[in-house]
């Protein structure tokens, strides 16, 4: 495995941790920093909208299973 697939799926990986922890609130200051040096905004956009999109699906998922019962 290169050095540079290596960087970019530790930013992928990185930018997808962040996301989730920011859709419950939590995140170490820290972290946070450490993030802001390697995530690139458009990352952040990109993992956000398809993690707010799966979102959206589960719980229309979830809904439909609760209703059909």
């Amino acid at each position: 495995m290169s050095l540079l697939s290596r960087v970019t799926q530790s930013t992928l990986w990185r930018t997808v941790v962040a996301v989730l922890w920011s859709f419950i609130g939590l995140r170490k200051n820290s972290e946070f920093e450490k993030d802001v040096l390697r995530i690139t905004p458009l990352h952040i956009l990109v993992v956000g909208v398809v993690a707010a999109f799966i979102f959206v699906i589960a719980l229309i998922v979830l809904v439909n299973v609760v209703v059909a019962k």
